[in-house]
């Protein structure tokens, strides 16, 4: 008797990917068949808005450019997380409260990681630089005598 329960239950589930698969291969030979062929000297160049490109697609980026990301997608799913919490404030309690507190406390922390890591420097660092100003002023030699 729970074979055909089983049964009843799975068989709309079958017809559904039956039709989902037949409408799959139903389209693929339309674009197949329908489709243009043609072969003109840019049909296997990409888009460029007409201009002829160059050089090579594969361009190399910084890892600043990653740790930038991973902040994005941190701080991302952090307001995603805040939200769904807020939402449900008055269901969670105070033990929500104290899970959402943890959370953001992890994320502070992470922060902080990356801010130390340099995650957050964007331009040259302004210590150096006035160290380097420093350096130049002390130095008798660079002075210009005005005359």
């Amino acid at each position: 008797m729970g074979s055909s329960i089983d049964n009843t239950v799975l068989w709309p589930l079958v017809v559904y990917g039956a039709i989902v698969c037949s409408l799959i291969g139903a389209i693929l030979a339309l674009s197949y068949f329908l489709g243009g062929r043609h072969e003109d000297r840019a049909t296997n160049e990409p888009f460029e808005g007409g201009i002829i490109s160059q050089g090579s697609a594969r361009l190399r980026f910084s890892s600043q450019f990653y740790m930038i990301a991973m902040l994005f997608v941190i701080f991302d799913v952090e307001t995603i997380f805040v939200f769904t919490w807020a939402i449900a404030f008055k269901d969670l309690g105070w033990l929500g409260f104290a899970g959402v507190l943890t959370f953001i406390a992890l994320l502070v922390i992470v922060l902080i990681y990356e801010w130390r890591n340099g995650a957050l420097d964007f331009g040259p660092d302004g210590k150096k630089i006035l160290r380097a100003y420093k350096k130049l002023t002390k130095n008798p030699a660079n002075e210009v005598v005005a005359k």
